[in-house]
């Protein structure tokens, strides 16, 4: 039976049809069924061009695994495991890319990809459900196959659990470089090569300080942000928009079903989307810079934002976006054994804990779902909650409840994760209607407890509310003239897409509004 369907199928064709010059795919096998299923979607892609030879004699110790290269050369890009799911997309593109096609990047970074001047081996580990990894396998690839001097192995952590074991592997993506740990979580491409390439980050901020001030300046790339540089720039004004990573926490969404007139797409998907839209306009986007202090306009009306890095840009008027960030226990051990056993993406790192015992903090929706999607992969969940009963919706209440691997424990207080040194053994909480404190012994614990705005960097300089949010108005104002903030980071209530999205428009409104009145 086909591992494609006749629509899969039939795109695959299509993009196949770019390929510049002939591939070889070199399958190294076992006899397992993952083998047999590798076995038969090489032959299905190889059937779809006729500039794609395959062989099955591959000598990779990993198995399944199968290598695309090009003729005459050894390959650079491989596949260990069965690469489907999110990861597809990723095995279309290597395959063009090493094919010739050209990737969808800047020339800048193409040709500092290939100007990279050492042996670089690069080994990825995956999950199939995890959202974040396929940037960081294509960015790779896309290095493997531009520069003769760089590989890439892209290997799915759930087929090689004992080498995941063995490496001590406790997150996806990880990335090792030549045998030693090189990164963690979500990179693209600019990232990577940013940290390869230690001159980048100096010619990076030369290039910022030498800009023009913006009408408005947008600082955070999320849903408000990039709606606020839209409706900005539609109305004829220099907008740049400043961000630590384009798409913010969206990035970190497996499934979003609540954004109206979309019935479900992904967070990776959307974000593309989204910074599309703002590069059809003439934003100035500035990624990979992060915001480290505001300060207020003085006599000649520009306010300026200064970054990490030791540039500065100036504005006449700034809209603040930085949303924010996975909310922690704050005990001892959490931040030891993080992406050792502390996780905050069930969706990414679940299929790591195959079999074994975890725990899930938070009984709001987040934690619930997060417990009933983990009761389907490992061998038992502990769902953990501060107060005296779930808050999360009764539809997933009743479904955690009727799940016999689920332990539900209430009136419970995180006091400390436990550890071997290595990776998570345990975890401590106190009972808060006995006081007596108890042990679980895990393999995991998945956080999830709520969000943290982003305004660390603006205490002293705004008003913020008890929680640490930008105090707004109906327009989208803070206390310091011409300043504008929107979505997550702000007092605004229900932390959504579409009420950020709502807001930075608002906030771009208020700030040509603004600029036309002063």
């Amino acid at each position: 039976m086909p591992l494609l369907d006749a629509a899969t199928t039939a795109q695959l064709k299509a993009y196949l049809a770019n390929l510049r010059w002939p591939i070889d795919l070199v399958a190294s096998l076992g006899d397992d069924a993952k083998s047999a299923e590798t076995r038969a979607l090489v032959a299905e892609i190889a059937a779809q061009s006729d500039k794609i030879s395959t062989r099955f004699d591959g000598t990779d110790s990993r198995r399944p695994s199968f290598a695309i290269g090009v003729p005459g050369e050894a390959p650079r890009v491989v596949f260990a495991g069965l690469p489907l799911g999110h990861e597809f997309t990723s095995l279309i593109l290597a395959l063009l890319h090493v094919g010739g096609h050209p990737p969808k990047e800047s020339a800048d970074l193409l040709d500092a990809a290939r100007a990279l001047d050492a042996p670089l081996q690069f080994e990825t580990f995956f999950s199939l459900s995890c959202q974040n990894c396929p940037d960081v396998v294509q960015a790779l690839n896309i290095l493997a196959a531009l520069n003769p001097q760089i590989s890439h192995v892209a290997i799915d952590g759930a087929l090689f659990q004992p080498e995941v074991e063995a490496r001590e592997i406790m997150a996806v993506p990880t990335v090792f470089l030549n045998g030693q740990p090189f990164g963690q979580g979500r990179m693209d491409l600019a990232q990577i090569i940013a940290k390869l390439d230690t001159g980048a980050a100096a010619r990076a901020a030369d290039a910022i300080a030498a800009k023009a001030p913006f009408d408005v300046l947008v600082v955070g790339g999320g849903p408000a942000g990039a709606a606020a540089a839209i409706y900005a720039a539609r109305k004829g004004i220099r907008t740049g928009v400043v961000a630590e990573r384009f798409g913010g926490q969206v990035l970190d969404t497996m499934g979003i079903e609540n954004f109206i007139s979309v019935a479900h797409t992904e967070g990776p998907k959307l974000v593309a989307q989204l910074e599309q839209h703002v590069r059809d306009y003439e934003v100035d986007v500035i990624n990979l810079q992060q915001a480290v202090a505001l300060k207020p306009a003085n006599g000649d009306g520009l306010a300026t934002i200064d970054l990490a890095s030791g540039a500065s840009l100036r504005a006449k008027t700034v809209i603040i976006s930085t949303g924010a960030r996975w909310r922690q226990m704050n005990v001892p051990g959490e931040e030891q054994y993080r992406n050792k056993g502390v996780a905050y993406c069930p969706h990414c790192d679940g299929p790591l804990y195959k079999g074994k015992r975890v725990a899930v903090i938070g009984g709001g929706n987040s934690g619930v779902e997060a417990a009933i999607d983990l009761a389907g992969i490992v061998a038992h969940v502990t769902l953990i909650e501060f107060d005296n009963q779930l808050r999360a919706d009764a539809v997933l209440q009743t479904k955690l409840r009727s799940l016999p691997n689920v332990t539900i424990i209430v009136s419970a207080l995180s006091t400390g994760v436990l550890g071997d040194g290595s990776k998570v053994t345990g975890l401590t909480y106190r009972d808060r209607i006995s006081g007596a404190d108890q042990t679980i012994l895990l393999d995991g614990i998945f956080v999830q407890i709520g969000l943290v705005p982003n305004s660390e960097w603006l205490h002293g300089t705004l008003g913020l509310s008890n929680r640490g949010e930008i105090e707004i108005d109906a327009r989208g104002e803070t206390s310091l003239p011409g300043v504008f903030a929107a979505g997550d980071v702000t007092t605004v209530p229900y932390k959504q897409i579409v009420i950020a999205m709502g807001e930075g428009s608002k906030a771009a409104l208020s700030a040509f509004d603004y600029l036309i009145r002063h």
